[in-house]
């Protein structure tokens, strides 16, 4: 798309939100029963596009690109009035008589870059959180999944007034004639590398933005634990499309007393999941381009193969695959994986695999299985990451009750249900005082006042 193509967007978008019809929450909560109604009709559309980029299998991709989308616009419709009322609070003593309250008014114009690994959901989740907000919005989905980026044109461009939503597809040319726009809010998901090129865009004009971001998300299996139901969970969350999630387990910590018993069961697990010849499977989802294939395959001489190993290039098939006695200084270890491929290190005290998490960047999550509530407690307490599961992994992002974001390297911000709400509304306090009397203490001339000033406060 031409710049001024992108400019004439973002103004016609500035000059709608101007009109102030998009405050009016009866509206936004139409334009969110319009959107969960296309994305319905449109459900077929929509899973064939993910399983020509990836091969989705179509359980991964209903549910975790539409169904959770659509849960997502049912929820925040149900509390949207309630969000939206002005909130009352205390008054503090010097403010007396007033009325304080908060109010949650939309930013505006609001930009948002979607990455390509789950294209459709993380393009909608926060378009979700900005139109209840009550802002216009302008959508770029990744160029890296070309068959859902313009399955998601298509949908709104028949379905949605442009000044409202607009979807832009293209590639990094489209983003940076973006980003050269003056957006109100910037709400980006990808990489760390990228996140870092938007935020210098966005501090030329002071723009606020959410970062969701990736990194290396750490696994803790301890020996009190099920083995069987511990690696049934890891293995499905690990290779759940093929292991390209930003929340997927990066690496195992496994307990030195258990690691040979547990890589077993790893094994019959993906056996169990995929078979045999997991090529063959229709559950199992593929790397989405060649440049990724090319760098996820360097990652297999990085150490000794337990299971997997297969590549196909033509087909950007890997199978799902663990590696022992990996060096912790290779690229595998340092580098975020982002496919299905799942290291495992051991560890010979809890204090040791802490230790390791915490000399590396803060992850989006953290991940550890024990039945020891005081270990338990000893993670949650001596790590810091952008949410936690306890015997679990993966789950927690499909709750529309939990914030979801990173913290540090793994990003800023959140959002699912409220937390995109608030994520997209600016908080304006608001003093309302009385003209039916005044208190003359706080104007000159101070004499004799200092003394009472001193002891109301």
């Amino acid at each position: 798309m031409q710049n001024a193509s992108v400019q004439g967007l973002v103004v016609g978008q500035r000059r709608f939100f101007a009109s102030g019809k998009t405050k009016d929450v009866t509206y936004r909560i139409q334009v969110l029963e319009r959107l969960h109604r296309v994305i319905s009709d449109n459900e077929g559309l929509i899973l064939k596009a993910l399983a020509a980029d990836m091969k989705k299998p179509k359980l991964e991709a209903y549910a975790s690109e539409i169904a959770i989308t659509l849960n997502e616009i049912k929820y925040i419709i149900r509390k949207l009035l309630s969000w939206t009322k002005p909130k009352r609070v205390m008054t503090a003593r010097p403010l007396l008589p007033s009325l304080c309250s908060i109010i949650k008014e939309p930013y505006g114009v609001v930009l948002i870059l979607a990455p390509w690994n789950y294209p459709f959901q993380l393009a909608m989740a926060p378009l979700v959180g900005a139109i209840a907000a009550g802002n216009c919005a302008v959508v770029k989905p990744s160029e890296l999944a070309p068959a859902t980026s313009d399955a998601i044109e298509k949908i709104f461009n028949l379905n949605f007034d442009q000044n409202t939503i607009a979807v832009v597809t293209g590639g990094p040319d489209t983003a940076r004639s973006l980003l050269e726009e003056q957006f109100d809010y910037i709400f980006y998901t990808g990489s760390s590398r990228v996140g870092k090129i938007i935020m210098e865009a966005a501090a030329r004009h002071l723009t606020p933005i959410t970062l969701e971001l990736g990194g290396k998300s750490p696994c803790i299996v301890d020996a009190d634990v099920n083995l069987t139901y511990a690696a049934r969970r890891i293995v499905w969350a690990k290779f759940f499309n093929a292991g390209q999630t930003c929340i997927a387990p990066d690496y195992l910590l496994v307990d030195n007393s258990i690691k040979d018993v547990f890589l077993s069961r790893l094994k019959e697990q993906i056996l169990h999941f995929f078979g045999h010849e997991p090529f063959l499977s229709p559950d199992y989802a593929r790397i989405i381009n060649s440049n990724h294939f090319k760098r996820l395959n360097a990652y297999l001489s990085q150490g000794e193969i337990v299971i997997g190993g297969q590549v196909m290039p033509d087909d950007r098939f890997i199978a799902p695959t663990v590696m022992d006695k990996v060096p912790l200084e290779s690229p595998i270890m340092t580098e975020e994986i982002f496919g299905p491929i799942l290291p495992v290190i051991s560890y010979t005290n809890l204090s040791e695999a802490i230790d390791f998490v915490n000399a590396r960047p803060k992850p989006l999550s953290l991940y550890v299985f024990t039945r020891d509530k005081v270990k338990q407690d000893r993670v949650l307490s001596g790590t810091s990451s952008g949410a936690v599961c306890i015997n679990d992994a993966l789950v927690h992002f499909a709750s529309h009750y939990l914030p979801f974001g990173g913290v540090g390297d793994s990003g800023m911000g959140k959002y699912h249900g409220r937390s995109s709400f608030e994520t997209f509304s600016h908080v304006k306090s608001l003093v309302k005082n009385t003209m039916r009397f005044d208190i003359p203490l706080r104007y000159a001339p101070y004499r004799f006042k200092f003394w009472f000033v001193k002891k109301f406060f």
